[in-house]
């Protein structure tokens, strides 16, 4: 068995410290393998903001990480940074790379950099990443769980959250989907949710997941949201064939911690019928 932790928009510059040590205890009781940082990791991209973001992440003592910038980690009222070394700060402290892959045992983890230093905060996905990610994936092992994780989101539940959907995404997912991807993580809207994509667009060849994090540390919940972060367990193809457990867990005012509070079974591989 292996998890993976997803921290997504913690904003560090208005993270709150309560939910913050109540994290770092979740981290240590359920022990996950792979820690994913979906991106705005920072409220104005400063140094001190990325400094105490990294700081924190090296605490959790989690043994793999894999980050991706945000639109809030490029420096927005800084015209010469933002043009000229956007992700400077960023690579400072969670570089070299600004796309990395991760592989376990038991895991394949993919990170695609979808800001764009024109961009305020809409994101896109270009045709050379969505082939570089194809080709990622075509390196995976059996048995391997397939992730691909972005900042903006791939699919969205309610029409006031399409402004937001990541530009380039249905050719992105059709290609993503045939390579053997099982599961786009993202955040941004900091909203919760899964969905099975095969069910909202027609004509995917596998079925692919997608799956959203709420903001894990910030003030910045939307209303009735509180702050929440996915956890995500899988065991080996022959324990337990053909799909994920995927549990949601939410920061409780009342015990100052975070608590599982709900759980999906994602079955993975299955063909879609046209």
């Amino acid at each position: 068995m292996t998890s993976l932790l997803q921290i997504s928009d913690p904003h560090f510059g208005t993270v709150q410290p309560a939910v913050m040590h109540a994290l770092a205890q979740m981290a240590r009781e359920q022990q996950p393998d792979v820690l994913v940082l979906s991106g705005d990791i920072t409220q104005r991209a400063q140094v001190a903001e990325f400094s105490h973001a990294r700081e924190f992440c090296d605490q959790l003592a989690i043994p793999h990480m894999l980050a991706i910038p945000g639109n809030h980690d490029i420096a927005l009222f800084n015209p010469f940074e933002r043009f000229f070394r956007p992700y400077a700060r960023y690579l400072r402290a969670f570089g070299p790379a600004l796309e990395n892959t991760i592989s376990t045992p038991l895991l394949q983890v993919v990170g695609v950099k979808t800001t764009r230093r024109w961009r305020h905060k809409n994101g896109e996905v270009s045709a050379a990443q969505i082939d570089r990610v194809v080709a990622e994936l075509a390196q995976a092992k059996p048995g391997q769980l397939r992730i691909v994780v972005v900042h903006q989101p791939v699919h969205v539940l309610d029409a006031g959250d399409e402004h937001d959907r990541l530009r380039g995404w249905e050719p992105a997912i059709r290609a993503w989907a045939r390579a053997g991807a099982d599961i786009v993580m993202g955040g941004h809207i900091h909203l919760p949710y899964v969905c099975d994509l095969a069910a909202s667009v027609a004509g995917l060849e596998r079925r692919l997941w997608g799956v959203q994090a709420g903001t894990a540390l910030s003030t910045r919940v939307r209303e009735g949201i509180p702050n929440s972060v996915n956890l995500l367990r899988y065991a080996s193809a022959d324990a337990l064939p053909g799909s994920c457990q995927l549990e949601r867990w939410d920061y409780q005012a009342g015990s100052l911690q975070f608590e599982r509070v709900k759980s999906s079974t994602l079955d993975l591989g299955s063909t879609i019928a046209s």
